[in-house]
């Protein structure tokens, strides 16, 4: 997905939003599409946190900023919001703000009907923060196309995955026509390259599934001829049958060749992408902290696996490799999650600057194989998004801890995953 952005934030959650969105990382790995952020629809004076064009379908991301906290949320789109069983309650009245936000997302719809573009199923996510464990729906609302719920990356996706839901790819041609909709002249939307983001970049597929059966010419059946001296009515209706049985010796006598050729090749060489993962034998002891490992990683292309400005940065520089290494630990009776990157790069003064770059609040991070579908082992899956961070350096080697709560919400100022993340920074790398 590429995320390119507008202008800034409708909500304090919005920026929860974007780490989302660029935490799934560019091409069409795990969902696709093109997510403008800020955008201020056509005819509304207000904006919203996000656009989102996929393949598939638009989801339309409006934040709504909570008064505090909540392990429940009930969230009708015509009723009053209850947090934790308590009515929501704000200074200025409001007692669902759904109704704030619905009459902007109905404008962006109607702007894209008006536009005569390409129709698409348009969803509406709300995204609601600071932090909510579980949100209550209506089963009629959720038919309807909307969720509410906390943008973490997961239940985004899974958000995304449920709504956008055409039954064939978006062309090129078309989303081009959707992004000058919603963005007219932006020259940094003309230049993405569509077809990596997963769009169709050919019509035909499209104008087979399409076609009206008035223009395919009907083919009948010849009347009976005269017999041939050899027996057979013509050569042409014996052909068909005759090179199909020779497409299909050729295809038998290439498939037994194909498993001669690949029975003596024992260590086939990877097809690309991530390298395998591997499992450390035993945990690791740091200062009398106990790390169990939960899998390693190793890639060459340093970029893909990160977002923000990190990403930004490693897209413009050299970096020979990138470890990533999972552990659990606990503290407090509390089970954590740990991401250990080490970043490898062929000159000292690469992997200076990007100490520099990451050790800023909201410049990104380096992205858990989750994300790309590597799940994490035992069956959690843990979120980074608001993780104690740690960062040391070594020569040309730049070690990027991260560290957050199991199953609970987590604060980079947390004492206890601090410190886990600094320890951390310890654990001995894979040469």
């Amino acid at each position: 997905m590429r995320v390119i952005r507008l202008g800034e934030e409708s909500s304090k959650v919005g920026a929860d939003v974007r780490a989302a969105l660029a935490s799934w990382g560019r091409g069409e790995g795990v969902v696709g599409g093109v997510a403008l952020l800020g955008p201020q629809p056509t005819g509304s004076q207000h904006r919203v946190d996000a656009v989102v064009l996929l393949p598939r379908g638009v989801l339309v991301i409006a934040g709504v900023d909570l008064p505090d906290p909540a392990m429940r949320l009930d969230a009708p789109l015509t009723a009053q919001w209850k947090t934790d069983g308590w009515p929501l309650t704000r200074p200025d009245g409001v007692v669902n703000p759904a109704v704030e936000v619905i009459d902007t997302i109905a404008t962006i719809t109607r702007h894209l009907e008006d536009a005569k573009v390409e129709p698409l199923p348009v969803g509406t996510v709300l995204a609601v923060g600071p932090y909510v464990s579980q949100v209550h729906q209506p089963v009629s609302d959720l038919l309807r196309g909307v969720r509410v719920l906390h943008p973490e990356p997961g239940t985004l996706l899974t958000a995304a995955r449920e709504l956008a839901t055409h039954p064939r790819p978006c062309t090129v041609r078309q989303a081009r026509a959707i992004l000058h909709a919603l963005a007219p002249n932006n020259a940094t939307l003309a230049a993405i390259d569509l077809a990596a983001e997963g769009f169709s970049d050919t019509a035909a597929a499209r104008d087979l599934g399409t076609a009206s059966t008035t223009v395919i010419p009907k083919i009948t059946a010849a009347r009976p001829g005269p017999a041939r001296a050899d027996g057979g009515r013509g050569g042409q209706l014996r052909w068909l049958p005759v090179s199909a049985a020779a497409l299909v010796a050729l295809l038998l006598l290439t498939g037994i060749l194909y498993a001669v050729a690949s029975a003596g090749d024992d260590n086939p060489e990877p097809s690309g992408g991530s390298g395998p993962t591997t499992v450390a034998a035993s945990d690791v002891e740091i200062d009398g902290q106990a790390f169990a490992p939960k899998g390693t990683v190793a890639d060459t292309d340093c970029a893909a696996h990160a977002y923000g400005d990190v990403q930004a940065w490693l897209e413009r520089n050299r970096c020979g490799e990138l470890v990533r290494m999972r552990y659990e630990s606990t503290a407090d009776d509390r089970r954590a999650a740990v991401l250990v990157a080490v970043l490898r790069f062929p000159e000292d003064a690469l992997a200076q600057d990007l100490l520099a770059v990451a050790d800023q609040p909201g410049a990104g991070a380096i992205t858990d194989p989750s994300v790309e579908g590597e799940q994490w082992p035992g069956g959690v899956t843990p979120y980074f998004e608001s993780a104690a961070y740690a960062s040391a350096l070594a020569g040309g080697s730049l070690t990027l801890v991260q560290a957050v709560w199991i199953g609970a919400p987590s604060t980079p100022d947390d004492a206890d995953l601090t410190r886990l993340a600094t320890l951390a920074l310890d654990i001995p790398a894979p040469e």
